[in-house]
């Protein structure tokens, strides 16, 4: 008699996204989510180590019909991996970490999708999209230009992101409006594409001066901050006058149908700082990437 470790006929939930059983396995699978608990550089308000897990739990209450789209997102086969345990050596050997993981499985042909945890982490995520597509550019979605070349003591603090992407790959900013004077200097100097918020004028010719700068092979990187604190204040630095839902939505949707998206992350979602609501955002927000992402070719990879 075949013995098993629950009742066939008692439902359970699972601590994944979407809520997806262990029936749905990574070969299966077209995307990967990679949660990252890390926040060691935050420099405000910390916490955002939580965002991982808090933004799983809300998936669980996601639809999986997607409206706009007219499609089951889902369908394209979506895996959460285990977290990837904080590297307490510093934020270099934590990206490296990141790095691996992510390499891992972009190796093995699948759209992976980090969850953070700090902005800092999408430079492993970056650097692993690289080694097999050096044309990458990078979609940057942030309230803060994230330039300095060192803060803290630190160059690979979450304030000096755009900053070490930027030695390595074109960057795109969308969302600023908060940078320090050096970082304005240098934007002036490199003549770094970055768009302030907001927008002088609608989001459909934003999308496309922005996606003139883009290549046809692109990594999104979102921090929720970019969104206004009226919708996401459980963030570490939040940033008055941010971008509205569909401004953000249009935007990714736009991009997604111009250029292939080749990696993305989530990040600074700090769930004590705000009401649940922001952690079921960020949920579908990812949801949404994951969607624009694949809907040129939902049989990925």
């Amino acid at each position: 008699m075949r013995s098993s470790d629950w009742p066939d006929d008692v439902p359970r939930t699972w601590e994944t996204f979407l809520d997806t059983p262990a029936s749905q396995t990574l070969e299966d699978s077209n995307v990967v989510i990679v949660p990252v608990p890390y926040d060691s550089t935050t420099s405000f308000r910390s916490g955002a180590r939580h965002g991982p897990r808090a933004a799983i739990t809300a998936s669980k209450q996601l639809e999986e019909w997607d409206i706009e789209l007219e499609r089951d997102v889902s369908t394209v086969g979506i895996y959460t991996t285990q977290e990837i345990e904080p590297h307490t050596g510093g934020p270099e050997a934590m990206i490296e970490r990141v790095r691996q993981v992510a390499a891992h499985f972009i190796e093995q042909g699948k759209l992976v999708a980090l969850l953070g945890g700090e902005h800092t982490i999408t430079l492993g995520g970056v650097a692993a999209a690289l080694k097999r597509h050096p044309d990458l550019t990078v979609l940057y979605l942030d309230a803060h230009a994230d330039l300095r070349n060192e803060y803290m003591g630190s160059r690979w603090s979450h304030a000096c992101v755009a900053r070490r992407l930027h030695e390595s790959a074109p960057v795109v900013q969308v969302g600023v409006r908060s940078m320090s004077q050096d970082e304005a200097r240098f934007i002036s100097a490199k003549d770094v594409p970055v768009f302030t918020w907001p927008p002088s004028g609608d989001i459909e010719r934003l999308a496309a001066n922005v996606i003139e700068r883009l290549g046809t092979k692109v990594y999104v990187s979102v921090d929720l901050d970019v969104l206004d604190p009226s919708i996401m204040s459980a963030v570490g630095t939040p940033e008055p006058g941010g971008m509205t839902w569909s401004d953000a939505t249009n935007l990714l949707r736009l991009v997604s149908k111009s250029s292939k998206v080749i990696g993305l992350d989530v990040v600074e979602l700090s769930p004590n700082e705000g009401p649940e609501a922001c952690a079921f955002t960020s949920a579908k927000l990812l949801y949404k990437l994951i969607g624009y992402a694949t809907m040129r070719d939902p049989r990925r990879p």
